[in-house]
């Protein structure tokens, strides 16, 4: 298996996408502990969903409910068409699950931890060794194959946890920190392989703690907080992006004379000596302002957002919540 390939050929692609995954006002309590206050989300077949929150927001424990490891106390889920309370089997057969560590099976090796799944998930033998094989080669580990999962670094435990999640050819992935121990190179292939499975037609719903990441992966993106959803954002709508933009210049001080002359508010940027920040409402603002500069001289090096999309609605929505605490934004 090349890494261009993400089905393989013992496996047949299906005709036409699945239903993806629909959450709605799902409650899930410990004792006196609320995990989940009332979620609402949707994530389509054929893209990728970030679910995005801080620690203690949910995230884990919706993770479980749709993995139908944990049952909701109230509300409702589908997926693929599926209850994971009334049928779990066929939510199972249907749903990948990468929980954030390998977890169990650390004696087996990574060939028998793949087979091992697919007979699982009721996979002729011959047909689930050729699946490993290929899943290996694709995950670069086929030169570790037979050897105890245990020996395998964190990245490349990874690796295997996302070929184990994939060994049935499900049409549904739930990836809690799939990036986690990735190297670079690991780390943009990762998002390359996920997009190439969202563009075959899967519903991806990943959560991540690194909101850069997502923001270049993510169609769509669900903010949880204490257990309830608070936004859900379309990210493919790039023209509406505004926020902090970080501008190096070959002559700061011509950009800042510009800028000046503009009226146009400014900060330092740091340490860095060669460039500001500046606050813009859109994308189209920001456009504007760098033709601007360009057109009165200014001999722009680098023109790009100071923070993801992302990481300036998480910033957004923590201030808003330090308002609603009594704190200061």
């Amino acid at each position: 298996m090349t890494t261009d390939a993400v089905t393989s050929p013992d496996v047949p692609a299906r005709d036409a996408p699945a239903a993806g995954i629909t959450v709605s006002g799902v409650t899930r309590s410990f004792g006196a502990v609320h995990a989940l206050q009332g979620v609402d989300l949707m994530a389509p077949a054929g893209a990728i969903t970030a679910l995005v929150g801080p620690n203690g927001s949910g995230k884990t424990t919706l993770m479980l409910v749709l993995a139908s490891l944990l049952r909701p106390d109230a509300g409702s889920v589908t997926i693929g068409g599926a209850d994971p309370v009334v049928d779990p089997r066929a939510v199972r057969r249907n749903t990948g699950w990468m929980p954030d560590t390998l977890g169990v099976w650390e004696s087996l090796t990574a060939r028998e931890i793949l087979v091992t799944m697919g007979r699982f998930y009721g996979m002729d033998r011959d047909a689930v060794r050729s699946r490993a094989g290929q899943l290996l080669e694709w995950q670069e580990l086929a030169t570790l194959a037979d050897q105890p999962a245990r020996v395998l670094s964190r990245g490349q435990q990874q690796r295997l946890s996302l070929a184990r999640a994939i060994i049935h050819d499900p049409a549904v992935l739930l990836l809690d920190e799939p990036a986690s121990g990735l190297d670079p190179g690991s780390r943009i292939r990762l998002r390359d392989d996920l997009k190439q499975m969202a563009a075959a037609g899967k519903t991806i719903l990943v959560s991540s703690h690194v909101l850069s990441e997502l923001d270049e992966m993510a169609d769509l993106a669900v903010f949880i907080r204490e257990g309830a959803t608070v936004r859900v954002e379309d990210l493919s709508r790039d023209g509406t992006a505004g926020g902090r933009y970080l501008i190096t210049a070959l002559d700061v001080a011509a950009l800042r004379t510009a800028l000046e002359h503009y009226s146009i508010a400014y900060r330092s940027a740091g340490r860095r000596q060669d460039s500001v920040s500046v606050e813009v409402a859109s994308a189209a603002e920001a456009a504007d302002l760098l033709a601007t500069l360009v057109g009165a001289g200014v001999r722009v090096l680098s023109f790009t957002p100071g923070a993801s999309r992302l990481e300036t609605t998480y910033l957004e929505l923590d201030r808003m919540r330090s308002v609603d605490d009594g704190g200061h934004a």
